[in-house]
């Protein structure tokens, strides 16, 4: 790329990642994060969870220079806010109120994913030329050339979060819960890194576990028999009809998970009296094990905890893994020696009204969320120095 500006830059988008040449997506997200493998939006796409039918229309985004792709980026044009996790219902009420349309919206963002990652997949050179103020630009005149009232872009890293730092942007904040091996080799040493009663606590919910009967067995990628696999959807539907909900994903994504990434795929399967009772399927990275889809059609005591917690802990261990992402909410976690984690998403909103008083909104919101980030801090279960 020349160093002489970015005068050619340009910006559209495509309907379907099979515009993108595959070779060209990869050069740019890299190979070791599943939720940007070329592979995984195909497998959204062809099993048709992204559709305009279930209001995930495909947009992604194409940056170009002189032609050739410098810049790509996962994007949709939503037609409501179901699936992302960062959730804007009040501003689409506020428009609505207004007699003004909140949809059809841009979404930068990986589909049903509430993990942090790059969003912007730039040549090197682009993003070392490119200033937030030009990024805006380039994101608020493609909204406005598509039909759409605003751009959110959900769960960048540290990299993309400098590039869209600007005060023309909203910046959202949230929090989970994140597991770290603070070098630990086994299980028992993350024990002993808590206080006693947590640790007795973890202690007693594996041992009621075991005394209902229930072990558990582990598969990978293209290794899952069909009958497991068909186990683990009727689980992971029943997450979903239990709040009288449909899941987001169909079996033929599975398979096709199963088929396109095999190496990032770990199903922990729960057995009691020889019949599969519970699932949790994690995506392994280059240093994270990703905790994602868990269901089970009967209660038991603290199954929920064990498979995909405890199991998934393990896991990590023997994978080599440094870090799990467990996903969205769940303050239980916490007493489970998973860490608060801050979150980040940007969003454009192109009206000027709503746009300044969105933005009070996410600076009062901001200062409850880092609230909320120290008390959990202080309510971590790990013991201090001279505890037991």
């Amino acid at each position: 790329m020349p160093e002489s500006g970015l005068s050619d830059l340009t910006l559209e988008t495509c309907d379907s990642i099979t515009v993108i040449p595959a070779q060209e997506w990869q050069r740019l997200a890299g190979h070791t994060n599943p939720f940007l493998r070329y592979e995984f939006f195909l497998a959204l796409e062809a099993s048709a969870c992204t559709s305009a039918a279930t209001g995930w229309t495909p947009c992604h985004l194409v940056f170009r220079m002189a032609g050739r792709i410098v810049g790509v980026a996962p994007g949709f044009l939503k037609n409501h806010s179901m699936g992302e996790y960062v959730f804007d219902w009040a501003w689409a009420n506020a428009y609505q109120r207004h007699g003004l349309d909140y949809y059809p919206k841009l979404l930068i963002a990986v589909p049903f994913t509430p993990s942090a990652g790059p969003r912007l997949l730039l040549d090197p050179c682009l993003r070392h030329q490119l200033t937030p103020e030009q990024l805006h630009d380039l994101l608020d005149r493609l909204t406005g050339k598509l039909g759409a009232h605003s751009w959110h872009l959900l769960f960048p890293d540290n990299e993309d979060q400098e590039l869209l730092h600007h005060d023309r942007g909203l910046h959202r904040i949230g929090c989970q819960f994140h597991w770290h091996n603070h070098g630990y080799q086994n299980f028992e040493d993350f024990l002993g890194a808590l206080n006693s009663r947590k640790r007795k606590s973890i202690r007693k919910e594996r041992r009621q576990v075991a005394e209902q009967g229930i072990s558990f067995v582990r598969f990978q990628g293209r290794d899952t028999p069909n009958h497991v696999l068909s186990a683990f959807y009727l689980f992971y539907q029943a997450t979903y009809r239990k709040r009288g909900q449909r899941p987001y994903l169909n079996k033929r994504f599975f398979e096709l998970l199963l088929e396109y990434l095999p190496g990032h795929v770990h199903l922990i399967m729960a057995v009691r009296e020889g019949e599969l009772i519970a699932g949790a399927l994690f995506l392994a990275g280059e240093d994270t094990l990703y905790g994602r889809y868990w269901g089970c059609l009967d209660e038991y005591n603290h199954l929920h905890f064990e498979t995909c917690y405890y199991q998934g802990i393990e896991l990590a261990m023997d994978l080599g893994l440094m870090h799990i992402d467990a996903g969205a909410q769940g303050e239980h976690k916490l007493v489970r020696g998973f860490e608060p984690v801050i979150t980040h998403s940007w969003h454009g909103v192109l009206h000027p009204g709503f746009r300044e008083a969105i933005k009070n909104f996410t600076r009062e919101e901001a200062g409850d969320v880092l609230d909320y980030v120290e008390d959990a801090r202080s309510a971590l279960p790990f013991r201090q120095q001279g505890q037991d």
